[in-house]
């Protein structure tokens, strides 16, 4: 069976845990958006493991610290819905987590200005901002500088 989670390009690696790879999300509206993916296959929150659980905590510690070093991150939404993977059959979920850093203010970052136009309230999932692969590149540099 086909898991795009377990497929996915490392090209936007940002951080490696001994359970979790964190990756750049592809949508940027929010500067740092983050995937948080399990390395081993597994379809739901109670099949994570005792020790997956405190790597992932000491994990989200790391990635908070970096973002609010890396951009001033005001707070963080962190979602798990997993209903992508139940659009076609045969269904296929695979633990992964959404990391948002929200913002109360402008990001400048490489003469490009990141807006949270819904700060405070919850965030719009259709909210991207075009960036180069050269930006992508200097996101990852900068998080991965301050973790």
């Amino acid at each position: 069976m086909h898991c795009h989670t377990c497929k996915s390009s490392k090209d936007d690696l940002i951080y490696e845990s001994d359970y979790w790879i964190v990756l750049l999300h592809k949508s940027q509206g929010y500067i740092g958006r983050c995937m948080i993916d399990l390395k081993r296959h597994a379809e739901s929150l109670s099949d994570l493991t005792k020790d997956e659980w405190e790597d992932f905590i000491s994990l989200i510690k790391k990635l908070e610290a970096a973002l609010k070093k890396s951009f001033m991150a005001t707070t963080f939404n962190l979602t798990f819905m997993m209903n992508d993977a139940f659009q076609e059959k045969p269904y296929n979920p695979h633990v992964h987590w959404h990391l948002r850093a929200r913002y109360d203010h402008d990001v400048e970052f490489e003469g490009i200005t990141f807006k949270d136009p819904q700060f405070g309230k919850h965030y719009d999932r259709t909210y991207t901002q075009e960036i180069s692969n050269k930006i992508r590149t200097k996101i990852i540099q900068k998080i991965k500088a301050n973790i």
